[in-house]
């Protein structure tokens, strides 16, 4: 097993996906700062600051491939620094004298913080396009089930009905939110670093500016106003919104796995033949999935903190800060992904089921139904007096385990004002959904055709 479960080959594809892993390998890591060098070699080239004949030699040996990353790992343990065995073995491929001209007035940081974006890019390309692609199956629900009557539950109790599409709507809406969160950082976020040792471009003077824009423009990212090196809030926003996506997806799935238990019965993770819930108990049927889900939201949620302690850097320069983030930024993205396509697995093929929330709305034999009953008096003897009379008929029907229609029935003022078959009217739950089906048919259009735009 590997020291930790992204690694482990049992065990990666739980915490993690193999996109993820190869986003943040090694290779991919050292790719991204080479991508960097060969764009800055380029752009100096183009205004003069090096030669195109060398900016063309790095280019072209601007290669992983061609690199010895075990000769590499033994350099950075002996130096103590990532890119200096970068930069020399770089000058040691290439022809002639152009790995002279490579990291020309660029410091450590420059390249390893804007690879990192490059990184981060990348795997947010790829955790948006899973989220809209769960928006469109918790749609998908949602439409499926707009009038699927169910109980609504508030602290863990039986509330009021409403439907089971309703519920999906409210999901969509939330995933809908953090898709436009992490639209909307993108901007801040997604921004280069080229400053020099301290930020000021003193190696390349008055050209700094030029070569810092027409970097970033190559490389495709946000040009920086001033240095960041140590002002670390762009990457403290981005696993702040993860974890907040995270948590989302989490909800999601906790809410499964509660209406998954035996007691509830309305919802099931994908089950195929072959998938044992007990090493002991052949009949259980778990919801591992889900409940992967919900342990990795509450890991990433705990990076989140990590990722504002990494904020407290000192001076123009901290690795304490830059350690931190190097441990956390690869294994967040990772289990944040690892979420998202589990997330999507579950709600695509999410076993419904329909008569089970039909047999939980009548679990309490009308007492569901107590507001609609209160409402139906108030016109004639005020809300709270109705409250009170609803409230002591209710309290005796629970204590009894009686149906609620005898006992409004017998009651001397409700009986007497409430025709028998008035109150079976009121107490049909699925007469009493509200709004909801009107809610499910404006989100499912609204988030429908958003979805189109994006795609």
């Amino acid at each position: 097993m590997g020291a930790y479960v992204i690694d482990s080959r049992l065990f990666r594809d739980q915490f993690s996906t193999e996109t993820a892993r190869a986003i943040f390998s090694d290779e991919n890591t050292v790719q991204k700062w080479m991508d960097v060098e060969a764009a800055l070699a380029r752009v100096q080239a183009e205004l003069g600051i090096i030669p195109a004949e060398a900016a063309a030699e790095i280019a072209r040996k601007s290669s992983v491939d061609l690199l010895d990353l075990d000769e590499m790992k033994r350099e950075m343990d002996r130096t103590s620094h990532p890119i200096v065995p970068l930069l020399r073995q770089i000058k040691k491929i290439c022809d002639g004298d152009a790995g002279e001209f490579v990291h020309w007035g660029a410091t450590t940081q420059d390249i390893v913080d804007t690879g990192t974006m490059l990184q981060l890019r990348e795997i947010l390309d790829v955790i948006e396009a899973d989220m809209r692609t769960l928006l469109g199956h918790v749609c998908d629900l949602a439409e499926r089930y707009r009038s699927t009557t169910m109980v609504a539950r508030s602290h863990g109790q039986h509330a009021l009905p409403f439907t089971f599409g309703f519920k999906a709507a409210q999901w969509a809406c939330e995933i809908d939110r953090d898709l436009e969160r992490l639209a909307e950082m993108r901007p801040r976020v997604l921004v280069g670093q080229f400053s020099g040792a301290v930020g000021t471009l003193a190696a390349i003077k008055d050209q700094g500016v030029a070569v810092q824009k027409r970097l970033m423009q190559e490389l495709g990212l946000g040009c920086p106003e001033i240095a960041w090196h140590t002002a670390r809030d762009r990457i403290a926003e981005f696993v702040c919104t993860l974890a907040i996506a995270t948590q989302t997806i989490g909800r999601i799935a906790h809410e499964i796995y509660a209406l998954q238990k035996t007691e509830f019965a309305e919802l099931e993770e994908p089950f195929s033949p072959g998938k044992v819930g007990s090493s002991t108990m052949p009949h259980k049927r778990n919801p591992p999935t889900c409940e992967t889900i919900v342990a990795i939201s509450k890991v990433v949620r705990g990076n989140a903190p990590l990722a504002l302690e990494a904020m407290l850097a000192e001076h123009e320069r901290d690795k304490i800060g830059l350690q931190v983030e190097r441990e956390m930024i690869a294994r967040t993205c990772c289990l944040v992904h690892a979420a998202c396509a589990k997330a999507v697995g579950v709600v695509a093929r999410l076993t419904v089921r329909p008569e089970n929330m039909e047999r939980n709305l009548w679990l309490q034999k009308g007492l569901l139904m107590s507001e609609p009953v209160m409402m139906a008096l108030s016109d004639a003897f005020g809300r709270q007096e109705a409250h009170e009379m609803v409230y002591e008929v209710c309290m005796e029907t629970f204590e009894h385990d009686a149906p609620l229609k005898e006992r409004l029935l017998a009651h001397p003022v409700i009986g007497a004002s409430l025709a028998e078959s008035e109150i079976d009217a009121i107490l049909d739950p699925h007469a009493y959904v509200g709004l909801a089906e009107h809610f499910v048919d404006e989100t499912v259009e609204r988030l429908r055709g958003r979805l189109a735009r994006a795609a």
